[in-house]
């Protein structure tokens, strides 16, 4: 297993942010724009985590600072309201019965993201590479496709607080309590028992994208596709003004939390305690937080109570879903209007071939761009993204390629027809 480099790591695994899951809703046959656009927003903003500059909070750089630990955690959450979207079928006749017709093409799926994920980790692109992880996720949310919305909704909030706490109490039992997690599973890795379980661990537990501190976003997602159908205007309008409001709710709890009720100069004793080596940084909390991707350290209570990228805390995760849903609800009603859908449609094209963006991109960062860190990597790779997506949806407008040919290679491998 292997971190990012740490010269691709800005203020968090830098190249902790990928993705692009299978499947969703997207540009046309039916497909909602609006959330392919907001996907194709998370790809720039993952580009911009993996090959733009350090994210310093002063002028262009705050559009590094807002993409820093959200673009991963805008993709999951994508993930779930894709999930919840794809699997809606009016006519009860036509829903998957049985074991076979149900998870085979699930695990086929998730094995293939798996598989893809393991190889393009080993081909050391410098970026954690979160597929692997992806393919836990779908395979965890199938039996939460079964309840009722108001259970879901009530399991999807829970989940905000206890996914985090779980890792706080279970990480220190696994000797993780004060720092070494944020790995991502190998092709070497698999090749002992002792392996298998460390990446099993990884996955669930101390990975850069554990399924405990991220699968809540999974929910949260799922739980706002059975409540918000965002085709109407009045539940978009809703969706930007709550999401907005529980994106304050997050980050700003966690701001008076760390400058009006102490938690920062307690922070800062546990941190002296534990990581003397980071006192000497501008920013210890932020210094300790760069080697503890995915999680906090268990070293004091009020870890739980940062919102930074990648600390995964119940602040920063109803932070960053808040951040989500205002996304989803602006983008769907942009999209609603001719001008705003014709703004959207580079985002949309990207976002609906996001899994193939982010396949390419992995691996030209594991050749010819690898260390990329600037303005000018990130215009090009960005630029160079919505052009190629763009023609390619131009060239394969009549075919089921149009949607991207990873996607398409997936979507054979699990139904044997063009049908998603």
């Amino acid at each position: 297993m292997r971190r990012a480099s740490p010269t691709r790591t800005g203020s968090g695994p830098r190249g902790a942010e990928e993705t692009a899951p299978a499947g969703g809703s997207g540009a046309s046959g039916g497909r909602l724009a609006g959330i392919d656009a907001v996907r194709g927003l998370a790809v720039l903003g993952m580009f911009a985590v993996h090959v733009g500059p350090g994210p310093e909070p002063e002028g262009a750089g705050y559009l590094l600072v807002a993409a820093d630990g959200r673009a991963p955690a805008l993709f999951t959450l994508l993930a779930g309201f894709s999930l919840v979207l794809a699997q809606r079928e009016p006519d009860p006749a036509r829903r998957p019965q049985g074991w076979a017709r149900r998870w085979r093409p699930l695990l086929i799926r998730c094995a293939l993201l798996a598989v893809l994920g393991v190889w393009l980790a080993s081909l050391w692109p410098g970026i954690l590479v979160i597929l692997a992880f992806f393919a836990v996720y779908f395979l965890a949310a199938e039996p939460f496709t079964r309840l009722s919305t108001p259970v879901l909704t009530a399991v999807a909030g829970v989940s905000v607080v206890a996914g985090p706490l779980l890792s706080f109490l279970l990480g220190p039992v696994f000797g993780y309590g004060a720092s070494g997690r944020g790995l991502v599973p190998e092709a070497a890795d698999l090749a002992s028992w002792s392996g298998l379980g460390t990446v099993l661990l990884e996955l669930l537990l101390t990975g850069a994208y554990p399924l405990a501190t991220y699968f809540p976003y999974v929910l949260a997602g799922m739980a706002l596709a059975r409540l918000c159908d965002v085709r109407e205007r009045s539940v978009a309008r809703r969706m930007a003004v709550w999401g907005t409001v529980a994106a304050f709710a997050g980050y700003g709890s966690a701001w008076l939390a760390s400058h009006v009720f102490g938690a920062r100069q307690r922070l800062l004793e546990a941190i002296a305690v534990h990581h003397p080596e980071a006192l000497s940084a501008a920013d210890p909390v932020r210094e300790v937080l760069q080697g503890q991707y995915g999680a906090v350290p268990s070293t004091s209570w009020d870890w739980l109570l940062v919102a930074d990228p990648y600390s995964q805390t119940p602040l920063e995760t109803l932070g960053n879903a808040g951040v989500g849903c205002a996304l989803i609800g602006l983008c769907a009603l942009a999209a609603r209007h001719g001008v705003g859908a014709r703004l959207l449609r580079p985002l949309t094209v990207l976002g609906a071939m996001a899994l193939s963006a982010y396949v390419v991109h992995a691996l030209v960062l594991a050749g010819p761009a690898h260390g990329a860190a600037s303005w000018s990597a990130w215009l090009s790779f960005s630029g160079a993204a919505l052009a190629l997506t763009w023609a390619w949806q131009l060239v394969w407008a009549d075919s089921p390629l149009r949607r991207g040919p990873v996607e398409h290679v997936l979507r054979l491998a699990t139904s044997g027809r063009g049908r998603a």
